[in-house]
């Protein structure tokens, strides 16, 4: 009798656990990733081998459920997000992982342009335009710029990248006013916004819209990308190294793993990202010696500093060293001596 009510009290736990399981809390729960190494992923035609590694870096980002929520609570680097940080207002999951992945095919045409660029490579592009991937709910974009608009100019400057208009935009403060001129359906309009702040980010100011640019990349040597399932733009700085070192005799990584953050423009310069504490926890497991992170011209905050603390905070032995542009990278390695093995 007592074994009998004692598999009925397990059963109704494992019920319990099962219904639970099923139950979708309004957050998601982000953790740290893991490092992966480029050099198999990007493949320059006849390109130079090298002796360490070029990693990206991820974050793990799930819906969260009762039981992945009291997790997240109890371990470090879990973070427990709003479902409206991580998707838009009506945003299906495929819509989200499209938006992404139209991120990082944005940020490997950056990371191409630029790497061919530094190396003295033949590469050339021609623009299509700027275009709305998607649009923040409550925020000023929000009825009056719908996604897949195309944005011709702003304050009637026109811009040849998304990340030098963003740049443009987010130069200016809330209540700053921005007059776009958009194409829809093949017919012109204005619209003048007032920026706001961000609800998950006061520091920040925008009109709550997501742009990517469309552009036609031709390069020689040809270059074969087979990275799959990885969205989001933070990978260019990592990716360009990985491409110049590539294209260049002197391998860069001269033995050592590294590991590094940010996304890049055509130009080279490195952009803030998020998640960079898990990112470092994730480098560090990994084993990896250095890790590049964004500096943000030595902002006080700064995605670099934020790196430092998390090392710290976690015991590593791995270098953090703070970038602005892609050269501060080559920079660095180029005065580094060779890992002894």
């Amino acid at each position: 009798m007592l074994r009998k009510k004692h598999f009925s009290w397990m059963l109704v736990i494992l019920i319990l656990i099962a219904v639970l399981s099923f139950i979708k809390l309004p957050y998601y729960i982000t953790k740290p990733g893991e490092a992966t190494e480029l050099g198999s992923l990007i493949k320059v035609e006849g390109g130079y081998s090298e002796t360490g590694s070029l990693s990206l870096m991820t974050v793990k980002v799930g819906p969260a459920n009762p039981f992945t929520y009291a997790w997240a609570k109890m371990h470090p680097y879990y973070e427990i997000v709003p479902d409206e940080s991580i998707k838009e207002e009506g945003e299906s999951d495929e819509e989200y992982m499209k938006r992404q992945l139209q991120m990082m095919k944005s940020s490997q045409e950056n990371a191409v342009i630029a790497a061919y660029q530094k190396a003295g490579k033949k590469v050339s592009y021609s623009f299509n335009g700027i275009y709305a991937s998607s649009v923040v709910e409550n925020m000023p974009a929000k009825g009056k710029i719908e996604v897949g608009d195309k944005i011709i100019s702003a304050d009637g400057k026109t811009y040849q990248s998304a990340e030098k208009l963003i740049d443009y935009i987010s130069s200016k403060t809330a209540g700053d006013k921005v007059t776009l001129k958009i194409e829809r359906e093949g017919k012109e309009k204005t619209a003048t916004l007032a920026l706001k702040q961000f609800p998950d980010d006061p520091g920040r100011a925008g009109i709550g819209v997501s742009l990517y640019t469309d552009r036609n990349v031709k390069v020689k040597p040809d270059i074969d990308f087979e990275i799959e399932n990885i969205g989001g733009p933070s990978a260019g700085l990592m990716m360009s190294l990985e491409i110049y070192n590539q294209l260049t005799k002197t391998d860069e990584t001269k033995g050592y793993d590294i590991a590094g953050t940010g996304t890049i423009d055509v130009d080279g310069k490195v952009g803030p990202i998020g998640g960079i504490d898990q990112k470092v926890v994730a480098a560090d497991k990994a084993g990896k010696d250095i890790f590049f992170a964004p500096n943000q011209n030595g902002a006080s905050n700064s995605d670099y500093q934020n790196a430092v603390k998390t090392a710290k905070d976690i015991d590593s032995d791995m270098k953090i060293v703070p970038v602005d542009t892609m050269q501060d990278a080559i920079d660095y390695l180029n005065k580094l001596k060779a890992k002894s093995t």
